[in-house]
Formats: C-alpha cells, structure tokens, sequence
C-alpha cells in the first residue's frame, strides 16, 4: 500500500509538472499582437525548455527519487539559455509582452523540479539565475512584477515541503521499526510463556502427585520418599529458574547427582540469549556430561550474562561440614561461542 501511495503521489507531481510545462510553453507561441523580431530564438528557446523539462521530470526516475547530476547540469544551463534567447529574440520593448514572460514561471518550474528530485543546490541557482537575467532584461520592477515573485514563493515551498515530507518518511520508517521490534518482542515472549507453562506443567505432572502426598501426609514420609520429594521439589524449581538451561540429558544428569546426595541450585540469568540453537544444544550436552562427573557436595549452574561465558558450573563441598564451606570443588566454564570459532 504504502508503494502503491508513492507511485499515485508521484504520478501526480509529474502529471502537475509536465501539464504548467505545457502551459508555459503555449504562451510563448502565443505571438499576439506583437511577434518576436526572430523567431527563431523563440522556438529554440521552447524546443530547450521542453526538451529539459521532460529529461528532468522523467530521466532517473525507474532508480529513485533523485535526479541523475548530468541532468541537473542540463536544467541549469537552460535555466541560464532560455532567458537569453527570448530576450534576444524580442526587441527590448516587447520584453514585458504577455508572451515574453513565460520563460519566469516556465523556469521557476524548472527550479521546483530539481527541488523536488532532491537537487536543492542546482535548484537554487537555477532560481537565482532566473532573478539575475529577468530583472537585467527587463527591469528589477518588471520582473517582480510579471510573476518572479511567484517563482521565488513556488520554489520556497517546494523546499520546505520537500524537507517535511522527507522528515515525516524518516519518522514513519522509524516508527515501522519499532513497531516491527515491538511485535517480535511480544511473539518472542509468547513462545517463551508458553515453553515455560509446558515445562511447568512437565514438572507438576511429575511432582504433583509426590508433592500432594507430601501435603497430605504432613511431611511424614519415610527416607526414600523424602529424597523423591526432594529431587521433585528441585525439578519444579529448575524449571521455574533455569528453563533455557535443560534439555532431557540435562534433566536426567541433575536427577541422578540430587539421587547422589548432592545439592543442585540452577540459576539463569541470560547466559544463553542471543546464542543459536545448535549452540545451546551443545552447551546443554556439555552442561549434561559435566552433572554426571560431580562428586562433590554442593554444585550451582549459573548462566550469568558476561559476553564471553555462557555458563559456569562451580562446586563447593563441605556440606556435611567436613571440609571448608569455602572450598571450590570443581569450577567449569561454558564458552558462549564454539571452541576454535
């Protein structure tokens, strides 16, 4: 739609641009009563404004807005020729003739197209070329009069149409993107509520029962049934607190060391954002083999956001209180890129 718009309001300025252009240029042939001591100048001068106007309206236009240079070099030297010719076709008395005076707005066209087609410099100087040649042939007086005050308002507007619609394109661009950045952080958070509903609902499948025993029977559970309770209780945590980190091996190596005796705390922190898939699915596999090796007390999974660790596991023992609580087991860090990448 919004192309389809470009290419109406397009088609519309063109259609505007080419229709004055004739217009203009009808009222130079039209030698009534007074006719042009040579002609021919006259329709030199009509023959290049044409054929300029139509280069600089149409030349370009299927690779952008903005007009090629060769063709605003073109526009100026017309802008500085056409003057000359009518003005020399004419004796100096017939210059302020109703039809001698098309070359004025016919040439503050030419300066609105190049301000349009986002030539502002070449615009301007085809402007103020018009001011210097229409008031040395004809008078200062004259050539305000005769319509150089409308040029000068129509290639001012021009300008600052241009620079509105150009700043209103830039805020709409700016405001598509956000919208879009909007839209994908929702759908992210969507997909990621409805991973963490399932997971939870995973792990209520398989600790609910346990857990609504535990409740029933007042905490009065006999030692296996306890340890149950315990890794049923820390898998509902782990999917609560560290979902990105856990896969079924992952599942299963932290099962296993909590069947051990040992202490698992899983914490995320974003360690995994912004890293692929396969990459995840390699840090989990790596995550996995490094669960089923502990043999310490107490182990904690954080993946923090630092940009170069994805995940640190660290264990500590001492929690029977044999050894210093402070003492550091095992320390493995998990590179958010690949090894060698």
């Amino acid at each position: 739609m919004g192309r389809r718009m470009r290419l109406t309001v397009r088609s519309m300025a063109t259609g505007l641009a080419l229709g004055f252009a004739v217009y203009f240029a009808a009222r130079g042939v039209w030698w009534t009563p007074v006719q042009p001591d040579v002609p021919l100048f006259m329709v030199a001068a009509i023959g290049l404004y044409i054929a300029t106007i139509l280069t600089a309206v149409l030349a370009g236009m299927d690779q952008g807005v903005r007009m090629p240079l060769w063709c605003g070099i073109l526009a100026l030297v017309t802008s500085i020729a056409v003057p000359h010719l009518v003005s020399v076709s004419l004796a100096s008395a017939d210059r302020v003739a109703p039809f001698a005076t098309w070359y004025i707005g016919a040439t503050g066209l030419l300066g609105v197209v190049c301000i349009v087609r986002r030539r502002f410099l070449i615009g301007w100087l085809t402007l103020l070329v018009l001011i210097v040649l229409s008031c040395a042939f004809m008078g200062p007086e004259n050539a305000f009069t005769l319509g150089l005050v409308g040029s000068i308002t129509w290639v001012t507007v021009a300008q600052l149409l241009v620079l509105f619609w150009d700043r209103a394109v830039r805020d709409t661009e700016r405001l598509a993107d956000i919208q879009q950045a909007v839209s994908a952080w929702h759908a992210t958070q969507q997909v990621r509520q409805r991973e963490r509903r399932m997971r939870v609902q995973l792990a209520l499948a398989v600790a609910g029962p346990l857990l609504a025993r535990t409740v029933a029977e007042r905490g009065a559970l006999d030692a296996e049934e306890k340890t149950r309770a315990r890794i049923a209780e820390g898998r509902l945590r782990d999917e609560l607190r560290g979902a990105s980190l856990l896969n079924d091996a992952v599942r299963e190596a932290i099962a296993d060391a909590r069947g051990r005796g040992v202490t698992v705390t899983v914490f995320d922190e974003g360690g995994l954002d912004n890293v692929d898939e396969q990459r995840r699915d390699e840090i989990r596999d790596e995550l996995a083999g490094v669960l089923a090796q502990v043999s310490t007390d107490r182990v904690i999974i954080r993946a923090g956001s630092d940009e170069v660790i994805a995940v640190t596991v660290v264990g500590r023992g001492g929690a029977g209180g044999s050894r210093d609580e402070d003492e550091v087991d095992l320390w493995h860090e998990i590179p958010r890129e690949a090894p060698g990448t």
